[in-house]
């Protein structure tokens, strides 16, 4: 049933790198059933780290695009001959690389292989050790194998090379070989030498419309006058006082504010001259729980077409959603109602006097002291969402200050771990099973959700760009001791759950948390901020 307004609850923007309170649940999961989507969060703040770069080394490549592992601390092969290596720009922050591997070093790699088949292979009729000629270990071995083998071997020797020339502005695992490998097998055996294309990403480059706009923001927060500490720890009262009450039918009047009706509802829609009419599923509920005093909550105009409706009665009525509707295909939608009164109740209610206080708050003994203790708790939760909406406005207002091209490798992995941390609140909400698990965490659901999620991902990513760039640029620090405490913490939260963790990547994240703080503190600081009450 989607009766409710939108909602004007605080949300955080960048829910994968929450930056207040520090949680370590909120770091790395600590019941996390779907290690795929979260392989390495990505961070703006780390870019310069060597964690975030493509570096030389060796690794095994396979056919299909791949990620090779390569490392800094490991010398390149030595080539008899050199690779040619064609640089081409990209969308996406992305290069593509095209590689000339000529023959020599195509027969190079052959003989390599052929030498290690050699040592490996037991050919009948040769003693162990025993050189085997190639014209009689090949057909035994077979041809074809051969041949794709030693196309791995060159892809796998001359990638190094070839990453070599963009190694400083490489983002690890984004190196994919676009070339067939039927393609590139067909050239190795037709010329004896070998072309490939492969795609990289690059670090992003971050630009500011203004320059510097950052540093003399204008924000205007709107704040909702629900979470004012006086009106919130009064609601609050009123909540806790009608849960200590008995509900009771109501016989001999119609609905008023206060009582408690249980509902059937249905919705169609209507034209302007209300010709043609199509059901609203969304609106439709059974037995639906409807307290009168929330009724300022619910669609505008929905309760006060119920006042007076007795049970068993049925009422229809028109309205119009809001253009503030959070569905969009309903904003501004003419609609008719009909709702079916089944029970109509009233709150008989205790006095509200000291008797109540330590059912209202357990150890509590005046009525004075529980509002002292509510309204305390609502500041505290008023400050919070206060310091929250702020933040949310500068990040909202950072991301259309930014523009930067997304290299798909960044997208796919903040989607993942978007996602990633969707099914795990969907998993804390709903029992699954291993069938269900599977399903949700398929590739074609993942990349659905890539698809439908693609601006709000994007929007993640600008904002952690944004943050990193200005930690950067305004050479901004935070307390080492900080540090050390707060990955203290999520340790011990991973080991009082019996968790696996990894410290180092515990800490990477700890450090992304603390780093986005500092950049939010400073822009608050320098920020001119408008408070507007909705």
């Amino acid at each position: 049933m989607e009766l409710c307004s939108t909602s004007s609850m605080v949300l955080n923007l960048n829910p994968s790198r929450p930056i207040r309170p520090l949680l370590p649940a909120t770091t790395v999961s600590l019941t996390n059933p779907f290690p795929q989507f979260c392989k390495r969060p990505f961070s703006a703040l780390t870019f310069s780290s060597s964690s975030r770069q493509i570096h030389r080394g060796s690794g095994r490549v396979s056919a299909s695009p791949a990620s090779p592992p390569v490392s800094d601390d490991m010398e390149l092969d030595s080539l008899p001959a050199d690779i040619a290596v064609t640089e081409t720009q990209q969308p996406n922050s992305s290069i593509k690389l095209s590689v000339e591997v000529p023959a020599a070093v195509c027969a190079d790699c052959h003989k390599s292989v052929m030498a290690e088949y050699a040592r490996r292979t037991k050919v009948p009729g040769f003693r162990p050790g025993r050189a085997v000629p190639d014209s009689v270990l090949i057909p035994f071995i077979g041809k074809q194998h051969v041949q794709n083998t030693v196309v791995e071997a060159i892809l796998k020797r001359t990638l190094p090379h070839a990453m070599s020339k963009v190694t400083d502005r490489a983002l690890q695992d984004s190196v994919r070989i676009m070339s067939n490998f039927s393609d590139m097998l067909n050239v190795y055996t037709s010329s004896k030498s070998l072309r490939y294309d492969i795609i990289v990403d690059v670090v992003p480059e971050i630009k500011w419309n203004p320059e510097n706009g950052y540093k003399n923001l204008k924000i205007i927060v709107e704040l909702d006058n629900d979470i004012e500490a006086p009106k919130a720890s009064e609601q609050e009262l009123r909540h806790r006082h009608k849960s200590l009450g008995i509900l009771r039918i109501v016989t001999d009047r119609g609905l008023q504010v206060g009582d408690v009706a249980i509902i059937d509802i249905s919705a169609k829609t209507i034209d302007q001259d209300e010709v043609t009419a199509q059901n609203i599923p969304s609106a439709e509920s059974k037995d639906f729980n409807f307290d009168t005093e929330d009724g300022d909550k619910v669609l505008p105009g929905f309760l006060d077409s119920l006042i007076g409706i007795r049970g068993g009665e049925t009422r229809s009525f028109p309205i119009v959603f809001p253009e503030s509707w959070r569905q969009e295909h309903l904003r501004g939608v003419h609609a008719e109602f009909t709702v079916v009164c089944k029970e109509l109740f009233y709150r008989d209610l205790p006095e509200l006097d000291d008797s109540l206080a330590d059912k209202l708050i357990p150890g509590c003994t005046t009525l004075e002291q529980v509002k002292q203790t509510l309204l305390e708790k609502c500041m505290e939760m008023e400050t919070t969402a206060k310091e929250q909406a702020t933040d949310n406005a500068i990040l909202d207002q950072l991301c259309k200050m930014v523009e930067v091209d997304i290299p798909q490798s960044i997208f796919e992995e903040q989607g993942r771990q978007l996602y990633g941390a969707k099914l795990l609140d969907l998993q804390t909400k709903v029992k699954m099973n291993e069938e269900q698990l599977a399903a949700l965490s398929s590739p074609k659901a993942v990349s659905e959700f890539l698809k439908v999620q693609k601006g709000n991902i994007t929007t993640v990513i600008k904002q952690n760009l944004a943050v990193g760039d200005i930690f950067k640029r305004e050479n901004l620090q935070f307390p080492t001791e900080d540090l050390i405490k707060e990955v203290e913490n999520s340790v011990s939260e991973f080991k009082r759950h019996e968790q696996e963790y990894d410290e180092n990547r515990v800490k990477e994240q700890v450090q992304e948390v603390l780093e986005g703080a500092k950049v939010l503190e400073w822009l608050r600081e320098h920020a001119e901020v408008e408070y507007i009450t909705k």
